[in-house]
């Protein structure tokens, strides 16, 4: 696994629990904050 790989992976899975905190577990939220925070971290160090 490639570093970019890894912080996509980690911003994914942060994103994912961010997103399920602030709409209290709703699925679209947490799917949305795992496909923002996965950008997140794709672009992290480019």
């Amino acid at each position: 696994m490639s570093k970019r790989d890894r912080n996509t992976a980690i911003g994914a899975g942060a994103g994912a629990i961010g997103g399920a905190v602030l709409t209290d577990g709703s699925a679209l939220g947490t799917l949305g904050g795992a496909a923002v925070g996965g950008i997140i971290g794709h672009q992290v160090g480019k």
